[in-house]
Order: structure tokens, then sequence, then C-alpha cells
């Protein structure tokens, strides 16, 4: 399974739950649940499943999905600013 860097069958899972849990905080990885070798769930920390929550929600967005794709395309055209430019006094 893409994305998880662990893959625990869930016989395994059911055993070890709370080392797998102080794992996955800890080490901050994302763990595949398998079940007769098919990935069936997956576990990670509530940190991990909110930033995918929020970008989720920013892809969602078409107007902020356009305005990062024209912000990529400006500093790969050098039209950027150094970090002193743009917070320097006017």
């Amino acid at each position: 399974m893409e994305g998880a860097q662990k893959i625990i069958p869930v016989t395994q899972v059911k055993k070890e739950l709370l080392e797998i849990i102080k794992e996955i905080v800890a080490e901050d990885v994302t763990v595949a649940v398998t079940k007769n070798g098919v990935p069936v769930s997956v576990l990670m920390s509530a940190e991990r499943y909110e930033g995918l929550l929020e970008t989720i929600e920013i892809l969602a967005d078409r107007n902020i999905v356009k305005a990062l794709f024209r912000a990529a395309q400006e500093f790969q055209a050098g039209k950027a600013l150094t970090h002193e430019a743009a917070w320097a006094e006017p």
C-alpha cells in the first residue's frame, strides 16, 4: 500500500496495539493494517490525519490551487522576493 511506512497484519495489531500507537506517535509513521494479506485500514497520528484533511480542503478550493500554481510559475520565472525584501519597510 503506497504511503504506508509499515504494513502489519490485523492479528499482530490486536496483540500489540498500544506499542504500535506509541510508535506511530513517536516516529510519525503510517501503518497499513492487512487482513489475509489485503490492506483493510490505516493507522496514523491525529496530527497527520488533521494535516491530511487540511490538504484535502486546500486542494478542493479552486481559487487556492490557481493561486498556488501562479505563485509557482512566478517563482520559476525568477519573480520571487527575498525574505528581507518582502519584510522591508516601504
